[in-house]
């Protein structure tokens, strides 16, 4: 199998494995390598590199690791499934997933138009015997099981139905309703899947997972959503630009 195109400056203080793993990154992100494509061995690869055999591997061990490769006795490296990588920017999974050229999906699995949540309703600044609108949903990714998304809004947005959630983005049903959310406090962590998580998601019990607590504000101040959401850690990434100050 042929070694994928890779251009190294042995003259750049940046490491080898780390200029190696980025341009298989990079060949991944242009559809060069697809996924299910098997790569050839860290020998053959290290020899068409003239690398040294621990960096090859140190590079796609790189890769392995953030879910983007992987590797098994007698079958090889592989390219994993496409992930989703998403930018820590206030926009929907939804639209996420529409701008990449993804096939969104989504099946309600609950919609309460009376749930009374004290936590929810905490986040949301509202009594706590306020009714608001919850909605638990399954978002698939071409086909495949992604997210469970647990959402719950201030009682303006009952109107909102399940057919509105299972053939848009909840960010643009809510912005058709004068709520579209402008800015937004997160908390990003990690857990392992539980029995109904893993049933839903189709994976393994205990596989990790990604977490994340969302409260929402529109442009006027008032907060129009709560969320809390699980993505699979195989498919999903989230990305970040940092600056030097």
């Amino acid at each position: 199998m042929p070694v994928p195109r890779i251009e190294i400056d042995r003259s750049s203080p940046v490491p080898l494995y780390f200029q190696v793993s980025r341009c298989l990154e990079e060949a991944v992100d242009r559809g060069e390598l697809m996924p299910g494509e098997r790569l050839p061995n860290e020998i053959e690869f290290a020899e068409a590199l003239a690398i040294s055999r621990p960096t090859m591997r140190r590079a796609l061990d790189d890769l392995v690791e953030k879910g983007m490769l992987t590797r098994k006795q007698g079958v090889g490296t592989r390219v994993a499934s496409a992930q989703v990588r998403r930018r820590v920017a206030l926009t929907s999974l939804y639209e996420d997933l529409a701008a990449a050229g993804r096939t969104p999906k989504t099946t309600v699995l609950r919609l309460e138009h009376e749930h009374v949540d004290r936590h929810a309703a905490r986040a949301l600044g509202l009594a706590y015997d306020e009714p608001l609108l919850y909605c638990e949903r399954l978002r698939f990714a071409d086909g495949g099981p992604l997210a469970i998304m647990h959402n719950w809004l201030p009682g303006r947005f009952a109107d909102i139905t399940a057919p509105d959630l299972e053939e848009r983005g909840l960010y643009q049903l809510l912005g058709e309703r004068h709520g579209r959310p402008a800015v937004a406090k997160q908390r990003i962590t990690a857990q392992a899947a539980g029995s109904p998580e893993a049933r839903l998601l189709g994976i393994r019990r205990n596989a990790p997972l990604i977490s994340m607590q969302r409260t929402a504000f529109d442009a006027a101040g008032h907060a129009v959503e709560y969320a809390e959401h699980l993505y699979r850690a195989d498919l999903y990434a989230i990305e970040v630009t940092v600056y030097n100050r």
